[in-house]
């Protein structure tokens, strides 16, 4: 199972390059200490609690940039078969339809293709981790009034691609031996996004069943 998590989740399968914090920063120190308690086996309901005097927004932002990469790397894992022949439409089974807007290029909610939808989607995050106004790294540079609001919009839509992926893919997951890693990750997201009441938990509806299996 080792070996073949190691193949799976290589470099060469991350969707785009990992976005990483400067040794050195307090965000570093405390992505250092979040991934330490992550590989202790501690309980993810704790692990995701704000560390003692520390900033809340420092936090999320940790958390979010590291939701960012773990999640590219999941959707790297099965984009090859994710084709616009295969998924025509970014969806969750029948019910749940996503339509990509983004107030540039597309202005009006659109039907795209998942593939399509996805790199939309990873390069607006990226855009946003990377714009120094919504993340600052530079010490004494203070987060933006709406940063959390931001927060709450990323990691609304990266919920989205956990939909697609155990609605769609969730087989081809399975078959590489990967399923205990993504379901890890997944519990991680929630038990975060719940600790800090940063999605409306009725978003969380097309993955209700399998949130109640593995998460409580």
């Amino acid at each position: 199972m080792a070996q073949c998590l190691g193949q799976v989740f290589s470099k060469d399968k991350t969707f785009r390059p990992r976005k990483r914090f400067e040794p050195g920063t307090q965000r570093f120190e405390l992505y250092k200490r979040a991934q330490a308690s992550l590989k202790s086996g501690l309980d993810l309901r704790k692990v995701v609690q704000l560390p003692d005097g520390e900033n809340i927004n420092d936090w999320i932002a940790v958390h979010v940039v590291d939701f960012f990469n773990r999640i590219n790397l999941i959707y790297g894992t099965v984009s090859e078969f994710c084709t616009e022949k295969s998924c025509p439409i970014m969806s969750g089974g029948p019910r749940y339809e996503y339509r990509w807007q983004d107030g540039d290029q597309y202005k009006r909610p659109t039907k795209l293709p998942a593939l399509i939808y996805m790199n939309l989607l990873m390069n607006w995050i990226e855009s946003l981790i990377n714009n120094e106004d919504i993340f600052p790294t530079r010490v004494g540079v203070p987060f933006p009034k709406n940063f959390q609001q931001v927060c709450k919009k990323i990691l609304s839509r990266l919920f989205r691609v956990f939909v697609h992926v155990y609605i769609h893919h969730f087989d081809m997951i399975c078959s590489m031996g990967a399923e205990a890693h993504i379901n890890t990750c997944y519990k991680h997201y929630f038990y975060f996004i719940s600790e800090f009441s940063l999605i409306d938990h009725s978003e969380l509806e097309p993955l209700k069943e399998m949130t109640e299996r593995i998460c409580h």
